[in-house]
């Protein structure tokens, strides 16, 4: 683990009995992983919130049927184009709840069990203030990650974990899509790299399933305003480079 310097700041940094509040943002939900991904978060985190980005089908139920969901807001209309806005709104949801660290969670991520047993270690300290992990995306099945020049979220860093502190500037780009799932000022505080993993499942379906997040893609970024072009199309590979998923005790 590394930890990245950055200007420092003064607020309350507490060394224990730190509140983890655990955010997503979901949208018809059902049949996938929502449910396992709140029976997972459920063993580490203390708190939930959840906004429903207008779902037409059984989502809501799902997230109302666990007991450590402490909020749950649900939106008239989709902003699905405009991504900015819904993590804005889900942010200031959870601050409203008076969090010491926050977890930002996508409806179909897995954290591994090495990183739920670090979590408590990771926020009752004073030195940093975020959190980034490995993110794997599953491809195909829950057995195999992919890994090429295009799809390498594992090697990198992905800020998912950071400390709470009210009247810091949190604030979202203004993006219609692939907006960070936390606010781009977090980078200004002092953060710790790990190697704790993150499974993501959102690819580990069915080809069909694959094909229609193409279509999507294409719709609705078709000059690769927001992601990449080649990545959008490299969806439809065949045979893409797979990699073996080994549980780490």
């Amino acid at each position: 683990m590394t930890i990245s310097n950055s200007p420092p700041i003064s607020p309350v940094r507490k060394k224990e009995n730190n509140k983890l509040t655990a955010m997503l943002q979901v949208r018809n939900e059902g049949g996938r992983y929502l449910e396992e991904v709140l029976e997972n978060l459920s063993t580490f985190v203390d708190h939930i919130v959840i906004v429903d980005d207008a779902s037409t089908d059984h989502t809501l139920e799902i997230c109302r049927s666990f007991d450590k969901v402490e909020k749950l807001v649900t939106l008239a209309s989709s902003l699905f184009d405009e991504e900015w806005k819904l993590r804005s709104i889900l942010w200031q949801t959870t601050a409203s709840t008076s969090p010491d660290w926050i977890l930002a969670v996508d409806a179909d991520e897995l954290y591994e069990e090495r990183a739920k047993r670090s979590i408590r270690n990771l926020i009752n300290q004073d030195r940093y203030d975020w959190v980034s992990f490995r993110l794997y995306d599953m491809w195909g099945s829950r057995q195999y990650y992919r890994e090429d020049e295009l799809w390498q979220a594992h090697r990198r860093q992905t800020m998912t974990l950071v400390r709470y502190f009210p009247g810091f500037p949190y604030l979202y780009p203004e993006k219609a899509h692939h907006v960070p799932r936390l606010p781009a000022t977090c980078a200004a505080l002092q953060g710790l790299t790990t190697d704790l993993r993150i499974k993501h499942l959102g690819w580990a379906g069915p080809l069909e399933e694959r094909v229609q997040k193409y279509v999507r893609y294409k719709k609705l970024d078709p000059e690769g305003k927001w992601g990449n072009i080649a990545q959008y199309e490299s969806i439809l590979d065949l045979s893409p480079s797979l990699v073996e998923w080994k549980e780490e005790i």
